[in-house]
């Protein structure tokens, strides 16, 4: 397989076309090696429009997702960022470029081990991975300028919003198959929220949020 070519078509046949047109994101997709975040079994479909097996049953998100996911993020480079869900690491590693710090959360050892070896062999330096069920988020540590869930949710947990910046953002993968939605929360005052859909999609359900949070649109 010729590695650069897969890359470049990645990018331009998968990525672009699903509206992913800041060129921040598509020339970090083009540096970070998403091939070296995948399991050595699967690293002849690194670069194919599929979600790739992780231990655990988990998944890799699909390329395009990941990579609209990033986008609509709006990450700025003095922000900290806070990751539900790691599985290997790599959306951890696409945002460490583009924000200050990043704390990702994940509840399989197995992973987060992965992970941890991931971001170590790539030489990111400012992503903290922890084990543990991140459905309500990491208070201490914050509050978030940016909250992602790589992953889908039956609605967003308020606990998470609550841990937001004022001016802060979270975005999720919301709903039941076969219809989901991507949606943006933007904090707009220390009461306030509002709610942006961003498009349609599927995502596998992240872990520790089978049942309904109590916030809903």
């Amino acid at each position: 397989m010729n590695v650069e070519q897969a890359r470049f078509n990645m990018i331009e046949q998968q990525i672009r076309p699903w509206d992913v047109l800041d060129q921040s994101v598509l020339s970090l997709l083009a540096i970070v090696k998403r091939e070296d975040f995948v399991p050595a079994a699967h690293r002849s479909i690194a670069f194919t429009d599929l979600e790739i097996p992780l231990a655990g049953g988990q998944v890799m998100l699909a390329p395009r997702l990941e990579a609209r996911l990033l986008q609509e993020l709006e990450l700025h480079r003095h922000e900290k960022a806070l990751e539900i869900g790691t599985g290997s690491g790599f959306m951890a590693a696409l945002m460490a470029h583009k924000a200050q710090q990043v704390v990702t959360y994940e509840k399989r050892p197995e992973l987060v081990a992965m992970a941890r070896e991931n971001l170590r062999h790539a030489a990111v330096m400012n992503v903290e991975v922890r084990q543990g069920d991140g459905a309500n988020g990491d208070a201490g540590r914050g509050p978030w300028d940016v909250i992602v869930l790589s992953g889908s949710v039956p609605e967003v947990p308020k606990a998470l919003l609550q841990q937001l910046k004022v001016g802060g953002r979270l975005v999720a993968v919301v709903g039941d198959e076969p219809m989901m939605r991507a949606l943006r929360v933007r904090r707009v005052s220390e009461r306030d929220f509002t709610t942006e859909v961003l498009f349609d999609t599927v995502a596998p359900r992240l872990e520790g949020f089978a049942q309904p949070s109590s916030f809903k649109f």
